[in-house]
């Protein structure tokens, strides 16, 4: 038994002692990202529950601050973080033929476009910061009613957060971008890029939510 582990793990360096085989290996792997995925959707379900508890007593407060948001920036990282999706799916693609050169550099792209998604959404939290638009009892607008201070400090902890995991993502891709030019990945292992890839989609999918939520329904 053992001289048939020692000799798997030589076919196959990647993989691990205490799987069988390689399929083996990825479907627990995919299964414990699903997982992970899951409790994220939970912990997300309940920030967009309280949005709405908050958007049907406070409906006019919502609509002023969703006025106040910057529809341009807004829109402009909708695009770019569809654009890393992109690219990180094209990079899996190439992966798949054996063409690391290729996936090496759309990772690449996808880790730059998530950079210039977080330079904005800092430029934007700066402008607000600039208008007085802040959370909770900091809100200094004119208008500094009960249900435009529950707007700002949704605004800030939903796409705060958000902003969090894309930056997670980001060192993400670099990592998985390194290993991709290094070598480690081929046809045959590539394990890691794809759940890369599953919790970068997971991120961008969050963010088609949040989006209309905070600049489109007003």
């Amino acid at each position: 038994m053992a001289e048939s582990l020692d000799a798997a793990s030589e076919a196959a360096p990647e993989l691990e002692s205490h799987f069988g085989d390689l399929e083996q290996q990825t479907h627990a792997a995919q299964f414990g990202m699903w997982v992970f995925l899951a409790t994220e959707v939970l912990f997300f379900g309940v920030l967009f529950t309280l949005y709405i508890a908050y958007r049907m007593t406070e409906g006019a407060a919502f609509r002023a601050g969703i006025q106040r948001t910057d529809l341009v920036l807004g829109t402009a990282n909708t695009y770019i973080l569809l654009t890393a999706s992109l690219f990180v799916a094209c990079a899996v693609g190439a992966i798949r033929e054996s063409r690391s050169r290729l996936a090496s550099h759309l990772l690449f792209g996808a880790a730059a476009c998530g950079v210039l998604f977080v330079f904005l959404k800092l430029l934007e939290y700066l402008h607000h910061i600039e208008d007085g638009l802040l959370a909770g009892p900091y809100y200094a607008s004119s208008l500094p009613t009960a249900g435009t201070r529950v707007f700002w400090s949704l605004y800030y902890l939903m796409t705060g957060l958000h902003l969090v995991h894309v930056s997670a993502g980001v060192v993400l891709l670099l990592w998985i971008w390194h290993r991709t030019r290094r070598g480690d990945f081929s046809a045959r292992y590539h394990t890691p890029l794809e759940l890369g890839g599953m919790y970068w989609h997971f991120v961008d999918i969050v963010w088609l939510f949040l989006w209309p939520m905070f600049y489109l329904m007003h």
